[in-house]
């Protein structure tokens, strides 16, 4: 726990030839729950490897645990209570650096974030310095994470893997709620491809990880009433 405290703890013996998928189910009781900018409380889970009392791999993954649920007529609800979400969109350059910032620009970030009095963050359009994802989590900001498919699509299956990437990287941050698939990809023109694009995008997701919603973001280059629209969560 946050204090350094084993709250639970589970092994198991294996035999390894060549690779093996190895699952080990833990149950916290009564845990302090993530909540937010209230209390971004965090476990960390340490999983380790060893061999005749060796340690060969070791991970450390702060992880908060938390519920939440929209309601579409209600809103937000994070841990069963309701919460009205403010946000900002944030990119993460900075002028005369580009994408070249250090962990005190990142913070800056942050302390405008939170004196402007938001709860949440969009982080557009594209993967975030994993410093920035971690101070989300300790912070307890509400995250919509995405990935670089904007304005004009090609027929790669880019996307697709970068989807993946995203989501494989960043599964274990509390922070993130929402995986946005797309950002107002149809200005590129309403196009056939681009629509079966999102429609698997949506999927993968779904597929990759269940726990979590799909958005999109539109720039009325399509009507409100479009079946495009309802592709995504």
């Amino acid at each position: 726990d946050a204090e350094g405290k084993i709250v639970k703890y589970t092994a198991k013996d294996f035999i390894v030839n060549g690779s093996k998928e190895v699952s080990l189910p833990v149950t916290v009781e009564n845990p302090t729950l993530w909540d937010g900018v209230e209390n971004p409380y965090l476990y960390n889970v340490n999983v380790r490897i060893e061999k005749h009392n060796d340690v060969i791999d070791e991970l450390n993954i702060p992880t908060g645990l938390r519920f939440f649920e929209f309601d579409p007529k209600k809103g937000f609800f994070l841990n069963g209570k309701h919460m009205k979400l403010k946000g900002v969109s944030r990119h993460q350059d900075k002028y005369g650096k580009g994408w070249a910032l250090t962990k005190e620009d990142h913070d800056l970030d942050m302390e405008l974030i939170k004196e402007v009095g938001a709860n949440s963050i969009r982080l557009a359009h594209y993967q975030h310095d994993q410093y920035f994802y971690d101070l989300c989590d300790r912070e307890g900001m509400i995250i919509w994470a995405e990935i670089p498919f904007i304005s004009r699509a090609s027929e790669t299956e880019n996307a697709k893997s970068q989807m993946v990437e995203l989501i494989r990287q960043n599964f274990n941050h509390s922070s993130i709620v929402m995986w946005g698939v797309e950002n107002e990809i149809q200005i590129g023109g309403d196009l056939p491809y681009v629509r079966q694009i999102v429609k698997d995008l949506n999927d993968l997701c779904h597929n990759e990880d269940p726990t979590r919603l799909t958005t999109q973001a539109n720039v009325m280059a399509v009507p409100n009433d479009d079946e495009y629209n309802t592709y995504t969560d």
